[in-house]
């Protein structure tokens, strides 16, 4: 019986796959996953990616978001990280390790050797099939890339970040307006209707 369920899911999620527009826009363009067209959109809305921008793209496997900020990015570094394997991207630093452990902040921290402009984090939590505590642990990651962008990012710097609409989703947001003068949240049009995410932008550090 579980097996016949599972099974559906699959069956659904393939047909849906199938015919998402932007599953087929990704192959096409060449892009390694339909998250490369959210950080399009935010881009065209915000507009932090420059030629000469210094970037951190925190759990960017399989790489749609490294590639994006490339194509872009033509002379700052960049430096991508994640738990998962990425395969190379030329011109990109990848660190696979889990960006939680402060020995691997203090790595990222090497590794740029600068402060830097841009913090992209298209993070999320393993799914468990509690939603509750999906948007609980998402949340606490975005709030981990929060806190770690005051080490970072130069003053007028900016983080964009996935966030679950739901549990701890006012914490976050206090947290940002804390640390930054502007906090603003979106929606791309290429996010699943269905899903609780929306993304956060927050710009310009305040001053202690």
């Amino acid at each position: 019986m579980k097996k016949t369920k599972r099974s559906k899911k699959s069956r659904s999620w393939v047909i849906k796959q199938h015919r998402d527009q932007f599953v087929k826009k990704s192959k096409t363009l060449g892009y390694r996953s339909r998250s490369a067209f959210k950080l399009i959109e935010l881009n065209k809305k915000f507009k932090f990616l420059k030629k000469k921008t210094n970037l951190l793209d925190i759990g960017s496997s399989p790489g749609g978001w490294s590639q994006v900020s490339r194509s872009v990015v033509k002379i700052g570094k960049i430096v991508s990280i994640d738990i998962k394997p990425m395969e190379n991207i030329d011109g990109i630093h990848f660190i696979q390790d889990n960006f939680l452990n402060e020995s691997t902040k203090t790595l990222i921290l090497k590794k740029l050797n600068q402060k830097i402009n841009v913090i992209i984090s298209d993070m999320a939590a393993d799914t468990t099939g509690n939603k509750n505590l999906d948007c609980i642990r998402t949340n606490a990651l975005c709030a981990e890339v929060i806190n770690f962008s005051a080490n970072i990012l130069e003053r007028t710097g900016t983080v964009i970040a996935k966030v679950f609409m739901g549990e701890d989703f006012l914490q976050v947001k206090d947290l940002a307006k804390k640390k930054f003068v502007k906090v603003d949240f979106f929606k791309p049009e290429s996010s699943k209707k269905e899903s609780k995410e929306t993304y956060i932008h927050c710009s310009t550090l305040k001053t202690l």
